[in-house]
């Protein structure tokens, strides 16, 4: 018998749960797909909020071929045959087929490289899902071949909407005398994830017996589960949860907790290049200019760990993820560049200043451009009193030393510099 989440994938959009920024009456998607010609598009967002389903759902609706690989377990071989398979079976004018490539961040560059020809070609229409940035995980020329749609967690409506329609629906359990009376643990341990909630109600109702009616609460699914669920689920809501955790630690100065939550990872199985990441991260908005080593020290373990590999690597991750949450703390950096996007955006393209205008021909020169520059290495100090800033924000400070030992002396410096100008 296939499993719950398998019985109620819907076919329609009208059935589909969830997602109503992208699939809503008149929502960007659904628009997309009702037009009958869409992109090749990206899905993102974390597990069971359903990409699978809606790859499906666009196959289904436009009625296309539907090829599904999953990075997983498919290499370039594979993809190339379902290439050539989608090609061979297109005739004349029919549409493209969709070929779907699930968790397709984890292909490897020259996996992702071997679909940029179909794509380009229009032989398919790529539908990728992915639970990581795909700024970081696709490479460039396939991002910008495709439309990157950002699928959101599901509701606590959504997901007792899923429950109660299931009861209703499915040609077994409406077969039991079921009745759910507490929603919050079947929930909680779902973690936002429909699959998994799915998994947990037919586990639940398995135990119902067709004279008896089974009332479910929380305590009975508490009883049923927890002897079940995973320390750490690289998938879930716990993915997002762990290092969040994590990253607040270092933060707060604490290595024992920032230890801990990195064990809780390691010991999931989490991707050691996505701690390493989120450590280089914090280095900057939560360091900064407090210890600047502390981006080198997280750069370098990033590149530590890809060399070394697990077990050894959880070493590096250790020593790191100690190193920032005994550093020092700032986030000027991160204000900084905040104040001055803001900035940006009110003011829009300020013309740049001549002093500070590139001159390499003479029709520039004769327009002033770079006039009366002076370079900073050629003056007492290395430092020139000049306007670096546009008129119309001249004397907007963005950067404001946060108070510890390093940036007290970068302080210091800017107030003999820049006393009268920006007040530090």
């Amino acid at each position: 018998m296939q499993p719950l989440a398998e019985r109620l994938r819907p076919k329609t959009l009208d059935d589909y749960i969830g997602q109503k920024h992208l699939v809503g009456e008149g929502a960007v998607l659904r628009r997309a797909i009702e037009s009958g010609n869409i992109p090749s598009i990206i899905l993102w967002g974390p597990p069971g909020v359903g990409k699978t389903t809606l790859a499906g759902i666009i196959a289904n609706t436009l009625d296309r071929p539907f090829h599904a690989l999953s990075a997983i377990n498919s290499g370039v071989k594979d993809i190339r045959e379902t290439i050539l398979k989608a090609q061979k079976n297109r005739f004349f004018t029919a549409a493209n087929p969709i070929l779907f490539i699930d968790e397709i961040h984890r292909f490897s560059k020259s996996q992702q490289d071997s679909l940029l020809g179909a794509v380009e070609k229009g032989i398919v229409t790529l539908v990728g899902a992915t639970t990581e940035n795909p700024s970081f995980e696709v490479i460039s020329a396939l991002l910008s071949r495709s439309q990157v749609y950002v699928l959101e967690h599901l509701t606590k409506e959504d997901l007792m909407q899923l429950i109660d329609e299931a009861l209703v629906k499915d040609e077994y359990l409406k077969l039991k005398n079921v009745e759910v009376k507490e929603y919050e643990a079947m929930l909680t341990f779902c973690g936002g994830d429909a699959r998994k909630l799915y998994n947990i109600l037919e586990l639940v109702c398995n135990f119902a017996d067709k004279e008896e009616k089974l009332i479910i609460t929380n305590e009975l699914v508490k009883s049923l589960l927890q002897q079940n669920i995973a320390m750490y689920d690289k998938g879930g809501e716990q993915h997002y949860d762990v290092i969040s955790a994590f990253i607040k630690s270092i933060r707060g100065s604490d290595p024992n907790g920032a230890v801990y939550w990195l064990a809780r990872m390691v010991e999931g199985g989490e991707d050691v290049k996505f701690i390493c990441r989120r450590m280089m991260i914090s280095a900057s908005e939560d360091i900064g200019l407090a210890n600047p080593n502390a981006l080198l020290m997280a750069t370098t373990c990033f590149q530590a760990v890809q060399a070394v590999g697990l077990p050894e690597a959880r070493i590096i991750l250790s020593q790191t993820a100690i190193y920032l949450a005994t550093s020092p703390k700032s986030n000027s950096a991160y204000l900084a560049i905040g104040n001055a996007q803001r900035l940006v955006r009110e003011t829009g393209g300020l013309p740049v200043p001549l002093p500070l205008r590139n001159a390499p021909t003479k029709l520039m020169k004769s327009l002033d451009y770079g006039k009366e520059y002076k370079y900073a290495h050629d003056i007492k100090n290395n430092f020139v009193d000049l306007e670096f800033l546009p008129e119309e924000i001249s004397k907007s400070k963005f950067y404001e030393p946060s108070e510890n030992l390093a940036e007290e002396k970068i302080r210091q410096r800017l107030k003999s510099m820049w006393d009268g100008k920006y007040g530090y």
